[in-house]
């Protein structure tokens, strides 16, 4: 009968036998009696809040970093995104070192960068479109180049872009992309192919004194498209230069201006810039036209290196047409990787 009881007032809701706590609970238990009985919690992690408080401005106010010097602001801003790594790790500090004041600050950083690439980190993409692009620096070095060549062949792209081409192979990935692509044009060391007419192939010159840029007109059902394709100089990191990219920027200026005098309304840059979105050297091109990735990617997006990407380096932007979809290729046998995006054609009707 006293076991009959027992059951009816546990099954009533009543107190029931006592439940021994979990492992995480005791430990969640001690570190709230140790936070309790502390009276130095805010005076503990002075230094961490104020590496919080550093962090933040470096995200917000990166634009102001001064490229004098080794072009660090530069430098900070191919590699921004990554700055959001150290949010957590100051959240652990924080809590190893017990301090209200540094778990507060914390937030701040985790805020600023969520406000930058919080948006990122949803996929924007969409099903319209009516033309699809993609762009491949394909390694001067490639040990694979037909392999390549019909890896980006079966992305579906309608135009395709590659850069740095070497003169030797060129004949290889004509025979390699001739199936898919009536119409092809190279400059140097950059090529477009395309399943719709070429007409009006010329190089752009970006002041290099060799021919990496080119322009052509695309004539797809939806309309006329100037397709520029570029593979901006490349950038290095030099412990007594720091981030070297005068020739780049000097190469960007170049190809703003290019763009910015195409008679075409509906415009699509596709290229190695060896630069990313937030990359200030980019100015002249990336303030006239808008990257596919940010506008309708899903995810950052990194293109290189393809064994660990790390930075956005390689671009499909537009002006006048509108982007729909931008997503990342799979690996080839270069150390980029390839990127694609589908773009809706518009009309001076709409």
């Amino acid at each position: 009968m006293a076991q009959q009881a027992y059951m009816t007032e546990t099954d009533t809701g009543g107190p029931g036998p006592e439940r021994r706590p979990t492992r995480l609970q005791r430990l969640i238990d001690r570190l709230a009696r140790g936070w309790r009985g502390d009276r130095r919690i805010w005076r503990r992690g002075l230094v961490l809040a104020a590496c919080a408080a550093l962090l933040s401005l470096v995200m917000v106010a990166h634009a102001h970093i001064p490229n004098r010097v080794g072009n660090l602001g530069s430098l900070v801003e191919t590699f921004l995104p990554w700055l959001g790594l150290f949010v957590p790790l100051l959240l652990l500090l924080a809590l190893l070192r017990r301090s209200a004041t540094a778990l507060i600050a914390v937030v701040l950083p985790a805020v600023v960068w969520l406000n930058l690439f919080g948006g990122l980190l949803t996929d924007k993409t969409a099903a319209g479109g009516d033309l699809t692009v993609a762009t491949h620096n394909v390694n001067a070095q490639n040990p694979d180049p037909s392999g390549t060549a019909r890896d980006v062949a079966a992305s579906g792209a309608d135009v395709l872009a590659l850069e740095e081409l070497r003169a030797s192979e060129v004949p290889t990935y004509e025979k390699a992309l001739a199936p898919t692509y009536k119409y092809h044009a190279v400059v140097g060391t950059v090529g477009l192919w395309s399943k719709y007419p070429l007409s009006d192939v010329e190089a752009v010159d970006i002041r290099l004194g060799w021919k990496r840029a080119m322009r052509a007109t695309v004539t797809a059902p939806a309309g006329q498209v100037a397709v520029y394709v570029a593979h901006l100089p490349s950038v290095r990191v030099k412990l007594e230069a720091g981030f070297t990219a005068r020739q780049r920027d000097k190469s960007a200026n170049a190809l703003g201006e290019a763009i910015a005098a195409e008679p075409l309304e509906n415009v699509v840059l596709l290229g190695d810039l060896n630069g990313t979105m937030n990359d200030r050297a980019l100015n002249a091109v990336t303030s006239q036209m808008r990257s596919t990735q940010g506008a309708v990617g899903s995810g950052f997006g990194f293109s290189w290196p393809a064994s660990f990407p790390m930075a956005r380096i390689d671009q499909i932007m537009v002006k006048g047409a509108e982007p729909e979809s931008s997503w990342t290729l799979p690996a080839t046998a270069s150390d980029h990787l390839p990127i694609a995006a589908r773009v809706k054609v518009t009309t001076p009707e709409g």
